[in-house]
């Protein structure tokens, strides 16, 4: 009966086992050496909602040429044209030019066009977001203005990955000329560190997918009460089947 006992409480043990290696990120990180990422400059795309703030020494000047007379303006949507207006300089085509290049766009017209001779132009993209799904804490959309963040602090912002995370199997979904592309990532291993997607990109959906414990709580076993109870029954009725046996 003991041996039978044993037994159970062995494959128990054994099934809810999970190895180091599956919930430590990044075991094969040396500090002794570094890695080379890959930054993908971000472009401006149709949809996008820009921040264009146009200053100078001339405080009084510059509100001619923000959105509503404003310092701070609202925002400038892309069109399907890939175009915006700018207040006095007219429609810009935008698409396809990052941040920066647009700055020294408009930069280049201002002073070109006798409008203002030391502007200072800053571009931000005010409406670029990530969406994180699966097992991690705190799942949702999230809104950035960084020009660039990373995979990881996408990851931070979402709270983590839950010890119910399979860190082997993270995927980054991330649409590229209207086409969808689905890339694997392994968390535990820093491989993909030198690849193009440790950098998040506007729109990028991250997706953790459960382990198998968790999957099988969505099931049958909602609890850990109830798995024990379903254990407990599991050993009587084997008792029961050694008795009669008897």
């Amino acid at each position: 009966m003991r041996t039978y006992l044993h037994f159970i409480l062995l494959l128990l043990i054994f099934s809810s086992c999970t190895s180091k290696k599956d919930i430590i990120y990044f075991n094969n990180i040396n500090t002794q050496s570094s890695d080379q990422t890959k930054l993908e400059i971000t472009k401006i795309s149709k949809n996008d909602i820009l921040s264009v703030v146009i200053s100078s020494t001339s405080s009084e000047l510059v509100k001619l040429y923000n959105q509503d007379g404003a310092s701070s303006p609202s925002g400038y949507l892309v069109n399907s044209d890939g175009m915006i207006t700018l207040p006095i300089l007219g429609k810009i085509n935008v698409v396809g030019l990052s941040c920066s290049e647009l700055e020294q766009l408009v930069s280049n017209l201002l002073i070109s066009g006798g409008h203002i001779y030391n502007p200072i132009v800053n571009v931000r993209v005010t409406n670029s977001k990530f969406t994180v799904l699966g097992e991690v804490n705190k799942p949702g959309t999230y809104n950035f203005l960084e020009e660039n963040i990373s995979l990881l602090q996408a990851l931070g912002y979402a709270g983590d990955l839950t010890i119910n995370g399979i860190r082997k199997e993270v995927y980054l979904i991330r649409e590229e000329n209207n086409v969808l592309k689905y890339n694997k990532l392994d968390l535990t291993s820093k491989d993909w560190f030198t690849s193009p997607y440790y950098y998040i990109k506007p729109n990028d959906v991250v997706y953790v997918l459960p382990n198998d414990p968790k999957v099988k709580t969505g099931g049958y076993v909602k609890s850990l009460g109830n798995l024990l109870t379903i254990t407990s029954v599991g050993i009587s009725t084997i008792l029961a089947i050694i008795l009669l046996a008897k």
